[in-house]
């Protein structure tokens, strides 16, 4: 067996304790370990969970982890299966399928611009149901944990698409109390319209600062009459856009009264990442010495090392260099790309696949000046003009798209909010300079810069030959 540090000695030693206890865990510290390490001291049936199933998965492939590793979701789902009389069903469309039902009662241009906005009404009714929002018709149904200020968490500005969100909101509660359940109402619905949830002497909870407003919730009926013990770093906060709140884990400080202990060594970064981490994080320490961080000036393609990690905050870079690799004959693969289904759909929607490569870009510009605003929304337009640039036609920037969505090799191109939790030898910074200056922001920086396990490099990709 290891022998404990000195840090994780000082977290066993709160065994004795029956105190809620907080750990915040730098990157790559050894959360985990020392999760199981305090599990196995501790006396009593133990419920360990997470929003993120991987971080189950790795809980689980610890064997014999001293407790019931559970996701929340799986938990929810329970407790609503429960609840209701029916079986669940779960349905990863629900949303689409009631949008396509509510605007049969639309004509015209409502019509037409409910279907143009469908990608920022589905987001919201998922963000509704991370911050506990529910329609003013119905609310007395259910625990309401935001009102109408939710709205500035989204990106439907005009009344017509808080109408269409309110009324699919509506239907799906209706739809799950007679079983027909999405991913989030696995939450939503046992939280606040009502559940027994099971009671466990101790609950760990990993992951903190990624908790939205309903799992705090959930947290909090769990724990009614036991022990928290809570693991996370405020620094790697990154998803406020999905409703993660931001705060959580010094509220949930106060809101429980919870000890302080930290982890600080990091066993998976060196020494020379650490230092170049630590405008972020000044505690930050390391496990052994050495690593490279670097600027790079120039870099050709045929020098990255398979199992290295290209990492950027936006998409379209992404697309870009993975277009790049594979012509030179660098297999590669574009992970995590939740974005690539909607961006070939988009592509289709642009109009007719004889389109020549100019009347695509125009397409392209027409449709970003009509959706205007986020940042979001800038980098799937600089995805779609990635391909559209790099074709003659529409139908051969739709084909193109589809063939780098299919890719695999051993070089990994993949957005720092996906890049969240894990690691490679060497990792790329790709145009940094795109990480804006907010605190999540911030905190995306200190994501991609501790993913390396030896060499961190800076590039801007018109450096890369």
């Amino acid at each position: 067996m290891v022998e404990p540090t000195d840090e994780q000695s000082s977290i066993l030693s709160c065994t004795d304790s029956s105190a809620n206890l907080q750990i915040v865990a730098f990157a790559g510290t050894g959360k985990t370990a020392t999760l199981r390490m305090l599990a196995e001291k501790l006396n009593g049936p133990i419920l360990y969970c997470a929003f993120n199933k991987r971080i189950i998965e790795e809980a689980e492939e610890l064997k014999d982890f001293p407790g019931e590793c559970r996701t929340l979701n799986s938990i929810g789902h329970r407790v609503w299966g429960k609840t209701i009389p029916g079986r669940i069903t779960i349905d990863a469309k629900k949303t689409y399928n009631i949008f396509k039902e509510v605007i049969k009662s639309y004509r015209g241009e409502d019509s037409r611009a409910l279907w143009d906005s469908y990608g920022e009404i589905a987001e919201a009714v998922s963000l509704a149901k991370a911050a506990g929002y529910i329609p003013t018709a119905v609310h007395k149904q259910g625990k309401r944990l935001v009102g109408e200020e939710f709205w500035g968490q989204t990106d439907c500005t005009a009344l017509l698409q808080r109408e269409v969100v309110n009324s699919i909101l509506a239907l799906s509660i209706r739809a799950a109390y007679e079983g027909g359940c999405d991913f989030d109402d696995q939450l939503y619905m046992p939280v606040l319209f009502g559940g027994s949830f099971p009671r466990f002497p101790i609950v760990m909870v990993d992951e903190e600062q990624d908790l939205n407003a309903v799992n705090h919730e959930m947290v909090r009926k769990l724990t009614r009459s036991g022990r928290l013990i809570s693991v996370g770093d405020p620094f790697q906060s990154i998803y406020g856009f999905r409703g993660a709140v931001q705060d959580g884990m010094e509220r949930n400080h106060k809101r429980f009264d919870m000890e302080s202990r930290t982890l600080s060594v990091s066993f998976r970064c060196p020494s020379e990442v650490v230092l170049n981490a630590r405008w972020r994080v000044p505690e930050f320490k390391w496990w052994r010495s050495g690593g490279r961080v670097e600027q790079l000036h120039q870099l050709v393609s045929a020098s990255i090392p398979d199992g290295s990690a290209i990492i950027c905050r936006n998409n379209a870079p992404l697309f870009k260099q993975a277009l790049a690799l594979l012509s030179v004959g660098r297999p590669c693969r574009v992970a995590g790309s939740d974005i690539g289904p909607k961006l070939v759909n988009q592509l289709k929607r642009l109009g007719e696949s004889s389109l020549s490569r100019s009347a695509v870009l125009g397409a392209i510009d027409t449709w970003a000046e009509a959706k205007a605003g986020s940042r979001q929304t800038a980098d799937f337009a600089d995805c779609m003009r990635v391909f559209a640039g790099a074709s003659r036609t529409l139908s051969e920037a739709i084909a193109r798209a589809e063939f780098v969505l299919k890719q695999d090799g051993p070089i990994t191109l993949i957005t720092g909010h996906k890049a969240k939790g894990l690691e490679w030898e060497t990792v790329y910074h790709l145009d940094p300079w795109l990480i804006g200056v907010t605190e999540q922001e911030e905190n995306l920086r200190y994501v991609i810069q501790t993913r390396a396990k030896e060499n961190y490099f800076e590039i801007d990709s018109k450096a890369i030959a």
